[in-house]
């Protein structure tokens, strides 16, 4: 894998790095019947990620989303008020939606999350579930792939180089020019997160990127994109030893099975039904949650053990590095998420770590 890809923190002797992410959804509070205020939950967040810090995770992760039901709409200017907040935690984007930015202004953002962060900051370019940004930015989402496919081309530029002369159809042409300050590491992380889409995989392959695979469906489709994933890159000439996967799933967990999926139905339902759009407004069912929690479900709610087995059973089938539970859904409470941060670095990130790890 080339150098532009390296993403920092991953340690084959150390097991799995365990992380953390939020895309900051703003639901209604089921106590008060009102919607949670952004600064509230910016502020929630950025506690959180000071928890996790503090506990021993590895990553805190942040969404990008320009809606009326989420709060953040710009990851860097987030992370950055973490960094402060936090000493050894990596930061990076889930995701930045690349189609829609100007990759000059991501890379300065994240140079100056790196240069705050004493080299912490990383970038998880996505093409986004949601298309508000298309029109907002001024883009035609008939471009939807293309667009993508350059703004990451002349990321990886700007990323590998200092001087950059580039050209395509989306963007003004650079002629020699200088991108200032550079990053305290050597170069930014550069993730790839998809949703499934095959085409997607073999990008990061064919680049030697490492990749998000978002689990929402059943976890074994995945297998054939991951096997995929590393045959490209082999073929592309990169080491598929060094050939990254993350795993990113909807979690919560807490002391016993029943305790954990009591607490967290009601919100999670309400997640689904307001946040994504396949759900179509509606609510779901108890058995379909249960279901969804099931030992090859989708979805990681449950007690420290069950989420343990579940996590290794997907890295059997996976064989991914990063595990990142999304936190906090529906409004969950703060308390509620807290504690189950708390489990998930005390219990489970321990056990898991131990599991899978392996001598270099």
């Amino acid at each position: 894998m080339s150098d532009v890809a390296s993403p920092a923190g991953v340690s084959p002797e150390a097991g799995m790095e365990i992380g953390l992410f939020t895309f900051g959804e703003l639901s209604v509070d089921l106590v008060t019947g009102q919607l949670i205020d952004p600064a509230v939950r910016l502020r929630e967040f950025i506690d959180l990620a000071k928890l996790a810090d503090e506990a021993g995770l590895d990553v805190f992760g942040v969404g990008e989303h320009h809606r009326p039901d989420f709060a953040i709409a710009s990851p860097a200017v987030v992370l950055a008020a973490v960094a402060e907040a936090t000493s050894r935690i990596r930061l990076t984007s889930t995701v930045t939606v690349l189609s829609t930015a100007d990759p000059v202004k991501v890379f300065e953002d994240f140079t100056a999350l790196d240069l705050v962060s004493n080299g912490r900051a990383e970038i998880t370019a996505g093409r986004g579930a949601y298309t508000e940004s298309f029109p907002l930015f001024g883009n035609d989402l008939d471009d939807y792939d293309e667009l993508f496919e350059e703004k990451l081309g002349l990321l990886l530029q700007l990323n590998s180089s200092e001087r950059v002369t580039w050209s395509g159809k989306h963007r003004p042409a650079l002629k020699d020019v200088g991108v200032y300050p550079r990053p305290v590491q050597p170069h930014l992380p550069v993730w790839i997160a998809v949703g499934g889409t095959p085409s997607s995989v073999e990008r990061a392959g064919r680049l030697g990127l490492p990749l998000y695979l978002a689990i929402l469906g059943q976890p074994e489709r995945f297998v054939d994109l991951a096997a995929l994933y590393r045959r490209t890159g082999e073929i592309a000439g990169h080491d598929v030893e060094s050939l990254c996967i993350g795993i990113t799933s909807h979690f919560f967990t807490a002391a016993t099975s029943q305790g954990a999926r009591t607490t967290f139905y009601p919100y999670y339902s309400r997640y689904i039904a307001n946040n994504m759009p396949s759900a179509r407004g509606q609510l779901m069912s108890r058995e379909s949650f249960d279901a969804w929690s099931s030992p090859h479900g989708a979805l990681f709610a449950g007690s420290p053990q069950e989420i343990i087995e579940k996590i290794l059973w997907e890295y059997e089938i996976l064989g991914h590095t990063r595990f990142l539970a999304q936190i906090g859904l529906g409004g969950l409470p703060f308390a509620d998420a807290a504690r189950s941060i708390e489990i998930l670095a005390s219990e489970i990130a321990p056990a898991v770590r131990r599991a899978t790890s392996r001598p270099i």
